[in-house]
């Protein structure tokens, strides 16, 4: 098995564990397979970056020893309907050789590795895509300054965004819905919280606005009960 294969394999892997962790209730079990996960991305990574140097070993033997590598920190990325766009800002990018600018792709992840701009090899690397995309038609632009990976989508719909990291996160940080409760009580929660921590002003504000609403449902209603 290659180490594109092998690349593959553990990305297929990794997907499986994300299916299980958002279907996961019990807090050990997530955490079980949070660290599981990590432990795969990591491997990802480490297999990531033995393909990148066997591919600069073939391309150009003493590389290595001609620049160091430092990690691409400045992008930003967008989409269309068919493509994710990730934008890289790399000063003078245009000017070197186009062989100089090396972008690989598997289905959930792409690499970018510039060799030799102003004395340094710069990389990026991006795991655990948000969604799978087709590795021949992804590709490569080389704009001023700039160098444009446009990552082909299987299907055609709007990633919320870049990688499946990003989408645990910002689920982890959501509210807590209880689906079966009831949506006034809700507003009433709300509702008698401001009234026991507002001034006097505050209170007869509520009072009033509640009173008003109630007597279009029946006459003479109540205050709210506080």
């Amino acid at each position: 098995m290659d180490i594109t294969e092998q690349i593959n394999q553990l990305e297929a892997d990794l997907q499986e564990i994300q299916d299980l962790l958002e279907k996961a209730k019990r807090k050990r079990v997530q955490e079980v397979l949070r660290q599981e996960q990590k432990m795969v991305e990591k491997e990802i990574e480490a297999k990531q970056r033995q393909k990148d140097q066997q591919e600069r070993g073939k391309a150009d033997p003493t590389a290595a020893s001609k620049a160091y590598t430092v990690k691409i920190t400045n992008y930003g990325w967008d989409q269309s309907e068919k493509f994710v766009k990730i934008y890289l800002t790399l000063k003078g990018v245009h000017k070197i050789p186009s062989e100089n600018v090396e972008v690989s792709f598997t289905e959930r992840s792409f690499s970018v590795l510039v060799k030799d701009l102003d004395g340094k090899n710069h990389q990026l690397t991006i795991m655990n895509l948000l969604c799978p995309v087709d590795v021949k038609d992804s590709s490569q632009k080389i704009k001023t300054d700039m160098v444009l990976v446009m990552c082909k989508k299987q299907t055609a719909k709007k990633w919320e965004c870049l990688t499946q990291l990003e989408k645990q996160s910002k689920e982890k940080n959501k509210p807590a819905m209880d689906e079966s409760a009831d949506p006034s009580e809700g507003l009433m929660t709300m509702l008698k919280k401001i009234y026991s921590e507002g001034d006097d002003e505050m209170k007869r504000t509520i009072n009033k606005a509640w009173t008003e609403s109630q007597e279009k449902k029946v006459k003479g209603g109540d205050m709210m009960d506080f």
